[in-house]
């Protein structure tokens, strides 16, 4: 298959390129920074804007699947998370916006449909909750992540109606010793200071890498996977437990709480990515029989930290 990935120079983008490469798949990234971001070996990297199909849009005629993870970090690039300015959350939701509405036009301009759309999202869709069990079906919530959520979902929604099938991820917090939330997460045990975030009782819907990368390529192989999926493992655990086996893997204390207060004093909007949570679980993608290789923290956290 020719595969095209938008946001293909990120975490989740390298992995799934790297996997696809592997079984001898045709891997093209897009990016804004093609002169700066050397390509994985045998990926293709082609220049884009971000914003419109000028200089690619040719290449659909010639791609079986699209895979959107185009937009800003959320929390930044830097060791610590970058607080939200106003002007912030504005790049943070243009950048998926126009990303989206791109690949909607070089989609419908098409004269050959690619098969699918596996279109990104996340569990910041269902708002900040404290141990309600959502699923795909429950409701958007109403703060900045859910908002966000529900507009980027929407940016490729035209393409359904020439008939490509669009599957929408809805991700957790991605573990992968190689970026993303666990270095962030584990920083405090390495210096022995880890322990409970705010009440340490808000939720972490989680995903090991492999699942991630696991659950994205049985979307794109199976004809069935239509809509949302909550890209999560099957088992979320309290801040507070998570922390706990963190600390047992890692063989450092992990009975230091840092208060809610501190947290919105130094992060500001940003805290929401730690003080909040979301109780989801993978009821549709369990549904259609995906089998995840890291179900429990446990394992996952010893695969990815010993």
């Amino acid at each position: 298959m020719h595969i095209v990935i938008s946001g293909g120079t990120g975490l989740i983008g390298q992995a799934l390129t790297s996997d696809l490469l592997k079984d001898g798949h045709k891997v093209t990234i897009l990016t804004r920074n093609a002169h700066r971001s050397p390509p994985l070996r045998g990926s293709e990297l082609q220049q884009w804007d971000g914003r419109s199909p000028d200089g690619w849009g040719h290449l659909i005629d010639t791609v079986d699947a699209l895979v959107n993870l185009a937009g800003e970090n959320l929390a930044g690039d830097g060791v610590l998370p970058q607080r939200w300015s106003n002007e912030q959350k504005q790049r943070i939701l243009s950048s998926r916006l126009h990303a989206g509405t791109a690949l909607s036009q070089a989609i419908m301009a098409a004269d050959r449909l690619p098969r699918v759309l596996i279109q990104a999202s996340g569990i910041g869709y269902y708002g900040p909750l404290a141990d309600e069990v959502v699923s795909e079906d429950s409701l958007p919530g109403h703060d900045f992540l859910a908002r966000l959520a529900v507009e980027w979902e929407t940016s490729t929604s035209d393409i359904e109606q020439r008939g490509v099938r669009r599957a929408v991820i809805r991700t957790g917090a991605v573990l992968s010793a190689q970026g993303g939330a666990l270095p962030r997460l584990i920083m405090p045990y390495r210096f022995l200071v880890g322990g409970p975030l705010g009440s340490g009782r808000q939720y972490l819907s989680w995903i090991h890498i492999a699942d991630e990368i696991g659950a994205i390529r049985f979307l794109i192989d199976n004809e069935n996977a239509k809509g949302a999926f909550n890209l999560v493992a099957p088992n979320p655990v309290s801040n507070a437990i998570f922390g706990k086996i963190v600390g047992q893997v890692l063989h450092r204390p992990s009975f230091f709480t840092t208060p809610n207060w501190i947290m919105k004093m130094f992060l500001g909007e940003v805290s929401t990515l730690v003080l909040d949570g979301q109780r989801a679980y993978p009821r549709r993608l369990q549904e259609l029989g995906y089998a995840f290789k890291f179900p429990e923290p446990e394992a996952a956290l010893h695969d990815l930290l010993s």
